[in-house]
């Protein structure tokens, strides 16, 4: 069985910061991908980016692409998302997802969910 641990989220005001990140555990990992999807109150899962083994590979959603960054370390079977000048619209419950291979932006498609944690964003 597969856990993920997410921690790192919180309240800020708006143009702040923060840096969740979310580790995984429970069986040996071989060339998965790691990722971040969030949920706004009466909204669909939005993928918000993720990063692959093999060259630590990322692919960041176009509603957060030059504010977020992803990153991983393998060692620690550990993601990270930075997250800077946060918006309203940023708030949300954000996931960590794992996936076996590749990359897709489609939620159904990650067999392994974290609980989430609560991003607001105050304006």
């Amino acid at each position: 069985q597969v856990q993920l641990v997410e921690s790192g989220g919180g309240l800020v005001q708006t143009g702040g910061s923060l840096r969740p990140f979310c580790a995984a555990s429970g069986r040996p990992f071989r060339s998965y991908t790691m990722g971040w999807f969030r949920q706004a109150p009466g909204k669909e899962h939005e993928f918000v980016g993720a990063a692959a083994w093999i060259g630590c590979n990322t692919y960041s959603a176009n509603s957060v692409e030059g504010r977020f960054t992803i990153s991983r370390d393998n060692a620690k079977n550990t993601v990270y998302l930075q997250m800077n000048n946060l918006k309203p619209e940023d708030t949300a419950v954000y996931y960590c997802v794992v996936i076996d291979s590749g990359i897709t932006t489609i939620p159904g498609a990650y067999p392994y969910w974290g609980q989430g944690t609560q991003v607001t964003v105050s304006s």
